[in-house]
């Protein structure tokens, strides 16, 4: 078996997607069996059997839910023992939404996604997915059926490009199976690679015969790696903290979402205002009187940005400070005391006082240990500040601005209150992205879900049919524009036929108006930005979804109601327009782009904008 490690940094040129025509296959309805895989976890594999029962008893060994893909002339062996050993599976439409969908379901449970797909087109359709799961820092293991492998490989085969080589550059670790023998080991290193340290994809290269040879096994599954803790740097993390007159801020990233309470306890111990990333967002309840929404730049919330200016000393944890977490890197200087698991993501972004290697568990419960010599005490002028700004954006957030059309913010925030304080909400990559990460707040973690670092289109309608699969037992809503339905909207027949009741909701302008928001004050005017108009109704009818509209201000309330009361999966067209409400995050963006332009550059554009003002009508698309 060999494993080859690539640098996170590593991510090529990942394959265009496009969507297909729906298939239909049996869902596996029974779930108890999930539950017993759950339980049996560190059993092992033993007995006579083929790759492929091997396979599917590794996979339930370790607890998976669900297994998302296409089975292929490759792959039939593996699904028939999917079905065999009763592991649950979803028949997907494409497979771009294969790795998609185990994102999801790894983000919404906390453990590893599983995807399978045939090698060559299934393979290349699946690396925008696996490119997303590699930056989101998201573990997800994908099994790929390969073609005949080694010196006396036919020539010509089926799909028999050099898989592994599109692979290795996707994925933190891809292990390539020589031998049957090697299938459950290869699958439980995949899943520990997945898991440990920062998270990330993990790929495992199985050529099809392997599956159909007949091995007896013994395979105990290894046991868990170590956590890291760096404890020199720890000292200097307390010397830090231990002087009384630093003002903490705390800025929590996705390394930190299982790790809730533990952070609540260090923030009130520290008295310590606490922003997140926008992977980030439920590691602390919004509703806690310490947080502050995301970011603590202009480009995050209000509350955030105006209570981070107080702040001397920022205790970064599990977060990378990323491209679109800080606006392109726009970062208020700090001291900074970066904490992460991976120990290449320290100090990457932004000057930092002391780097730690941890995980933020283990980080917290360390400093809660050591509580005497770093407690503050209890700050009121903090807390009400927090409050009084808050209250102002939930008010500003919470009135229409629109009149014409849906105000989009105004939408966010209805539909937010209309919802319980569990459910799972996924946002698409559109101009309301940041509004939603805003205007939306969570009590929890693993409860809100965008595509981040990858900004993959298309991406949220598939993964919100991945975590209603995995998570039967909450209410899921997608977010996605216009744009973005028209990359992934076949994949509403795979919710329709497996009956999972996702409430699709989907903001209509008639354009590419993220583009159009970035474009047009740079060139005054746009270009390729205006998409086709469908017809949303006779789509839904035609995949097989419910119906529901909503066109004005005064229907928000009523028509998310009807959306959310309606039995099975349903899409709700959204009539939006943009106008009116400024994007915070945009504007930062704008800023920080135009200040790092040299001279020659901001003169062109200058010149640009003023000769194409002075135009009497718009060159638009």
């Amino acid at each position: 078996m060999a494993l080859n490690l690539s640098r996170r940094e590593a991510l090529g040129v990942l394959g265009a997607i496009g969507a297909a025509t729906a298939s239909t296959a049996p869902t596996p309805a029974a779930a108890s069996h999930v539950e017993v895989g759950r339980y049996v976890k560190r059993q092992g594999v033993h007995g006579r059997m083929t790759g492929a029962q091997a396979a599917a008893a590794a996979l339930f060994c370790e607890g998976v839910q669900c297994v998302f893909g296409i089975p292929g002339a490759q792959s039939n062996e593996f699904w028939d023992a999917l079905k065999a050993r009763r592991l649950p599976y979803l028949l997907v439409t494409n497979e771009s939404s294969a790795s998609v969908m185990a994102d999801a379901a790894a983000r919404v449970t906390g453990q590893p996604g599983v995807f399978n797909v045939v090698p060559g087109p299934g393979l290349t359709n699946a690396m925008t997915g696996i490119g997303e799961a590699l930056l989101d820092s998201v573990p997800i293991v994908g099994i790929i059926t390969d073609v005949i492998q080694g010196p006396d490989a036919p020539l010509g085969q089926v799909h028999s490009l050099p898989n592994a080589a599109l692979l290795r550059p996707l994925v933190k670790a891809l292990i390539e199976v020589q031998h049957q023998a090697e299938i459950p080991g290869a699958i439980y290193q995949a899943f520990e690679i997945a898991r440990s340290g920062e998270p990330g994809p993990v790929g495992i290269m199985i050529p099809f015969p392997h599956f159909n040879a007949v091995w007896d096994y013994d395979q105990p599954p290894p046991p868990p790696r170590p956590l890291p803790f760096d404890e020199n740097a720890y000292r200097q993390v307390l010397g830090q903290l231990s002087n009384r007159s630093r003002r903490v801020g705390i800025y929590a990233g996705l390394g930190c979402m299982d790790a809730g309470p533990a952070l609540t306890a260090v923030a009130e111990m520290l008295q310590a205002p606490v922003a997140t990333s926008v992977s980030g967002k439920g590691c602390i309840s919004d509703c806690h009187p310490l947080a502050v929404g995301w970011g603590y730049g202009k480009q995050g919330t209000r509350a955030a940005e105006k209570t981070f200016k107080d702040v001397d000393l920022v205790l970064a944890v599990g977060v990378r400070y990323s491209e679109v977490s800080t606006a392109n890197y726009a970062i208020p200087p700090h001291n900074v005391i970066h904490v992460d698991a991976n120990p290449h993501n320290l100090g990457r972004n932004v000057p930092t006082c002391v780097k730690l290697c941890a995980d933020s568990q283990v980080f917290f419960d360390r400093l809660l240990a050591d509580a005497p010599s770093i407690q503050r005490p209890p700050s009121p002028p903090l807390l009400k500040k927090i409050k009084d700004v808050r209250q102002v954006d939930h008010r500003e957030n919470s009135v229409p601005k629109i009149t014409r059309g849906v105000d989009p913010m105004y939408f966010l925030t209805q539909l937010r209150y209309a919802l319980g304080p569990d459910e799972l909400i996924f946002v698409d990559v559109t101009a309301s992205t940041h509004w939603a990460s805003e205007a939306i707040s969570v009590q929890g973690p693993r409860r809100y879900f965008t595509p981040t670092n990858n900004q993959s289109m298309g991406w949220a309608i598939p993964a919100a049919i991945g975590a209603q699969r995995v998570r039967p037992d909450r209410q899921v809503v997608s977010i996605t524009g216009d744009g973005c339905f028209l990359m992934s909207a076949m994949e509403l027949s795979t919710a329709a036929r497996a009956c999972l009741p996702v409430k699709f909701f989907v903001l209509d302008d008639g354009a590419y108006h993220y583009m159009q928001m970035l474009q047009e004050p740079v060139y005054r005017r746009t270009t390729a930005t205006e998409i086709a108009r469908i017809d949303y109704a006779a789509f839904a009818r035609g995949v097989g979804l419910g119906y529901n509209e909503i066109a004005q201000n005064p229907d928000v309330g009523n028509g998310i109601g009807r959306a959310l009361a309606t039995p099975g999966p349903l899409l709700t067209r959204v009539i939006i327009s943009y106008e009116g409400r400024e994007v915070r995050w945009l504007n930062a963006l704008k800023s920080t782009y135009v200040s790092r332009l040299p001279t020659d550059a901001k003169v062109r554009m200058a010149s640009r904008i003023g000769v194409r003002s002075l135009s009497r009508r718009p060159d638009d698309d």
